[in-house]
């Protein structure tokens, strides 16, 4: 049986993105295991070893009591969605979130990260948040971030974000594995430079891979990158975006928007990472 792990901060946002959890592992049959982890808090002042283990003790007893009561909340919206079948099980760690999650992944064979992430504040929005981006970047797996404003629609049409290069192939296997669980059409898009000239031996490779699927190449030539792909997203209503992980660096740029582009498109679809 495949694996999803669910990190959750009890947040409306992690409980928007367990839609999409629940309804993934009902299309793949897979299990969830939901994880909530916390840190010990940090006591710096004199005089404070006689209070160390009560204070260590409220914590984690603190930390239970909240899991415990949102487990039901959890399983509830599980049975609203028609999904109470799905099997769930439920994790409460003490230590740093990163790793846990690095831990949890090796050891479960985890086969999909979902979570929910919430855009930082300011004139320079950051979409996606610091956890997600460094769960992308640093834990080996297929990760599903869940924008908050992100609310449940099947996955019709599904973005692949690449170069049509050799090293992309993987990822986009697992892509057309996934496309075809949720019967998704696929368009690739590749944005080129209009003054770099791009000698590309490999479309015939890709050509060759996407022989009788519902899927479609698009290379298109211009300057503004970012612009191009919400552009292209609004165009062919796209419903998810995924990309191979070694583009992190234009992945966060992508979604480092200015404010006129924000008011004219919501990035609100999930995005879909992929590790070699």
């Amino acid at each position: 049986m495949k694996k999803i792990l669910f990190p959750t901060d009890f947040s409306e946002v992690s409980k928007n993105a367990f839609i999409y959890a629940l309804k993934l592992a009902d299309s793949i049959d897979a299990e969830i295991i939901t994880m909530h982890v916390y840190l010990l808090p940090q006591a710096n002042y004199v005089n404070v070893s006689e209070y160390l283990h009560e204070i260590y003790d409220v914590t984690e007893l603190s930390n239970f009591e909240n899991y415990k009561d949102e487990v039901p909340i959890l399983r509830h919206i599980a049975e609203e969605n028609n999904l109470g079948k799905v099997k769930i099980s439920h994790v409460l760690i003490l230590g740093n979130l990163i790793h846990e999650i690095e831990k949890i992944t090796k050891h479960e064979n985890i086969d999909f990260i979902v979570m929910g992430t919430k855009g930082a504040t300011g004139l320079k929005e950051t979409f996606l948040g610091t956890v997600a981006t460094k769960v992308m970047n640093d834990v080996k797996a297929v990760v599903l971030a869940i924008p908050e404003r992100c609310k449940y629609q099947p996955i019709k049409n599904l973005l692949f974000i690449t170069e049509y290069k050799p090293e992309d192939i993987e990822s986009f296997i697992r892509v057309m594995a996934l496309a075809k669980v949720f019967q998704a059409h696929i368009d690739c898009l590749r944005v080129e430079s209009p003054h770099h000239e791009s000698k590309n031996d490999y479309m015939k490779d890709w050509n060759d891979l996407i022989k009788n699927h519902n899927i479609a190449l698009h290379s298109i030539s211009g300057d503004d990158v970012e612009g191009i792909i919400l552009n292209f997203m609004d165009l062919h209503k796209i419903n998810m975006i995924a990309m191979h992980v070694y583009h992190k660096n234009f992945f966060q740029k992508l979604f480092e928007i200015s404010l006129s582009k924000k008011l004219a498109f919501h990035v609100n679809v999930p995005i879909l990472a992929i590790h070699e």
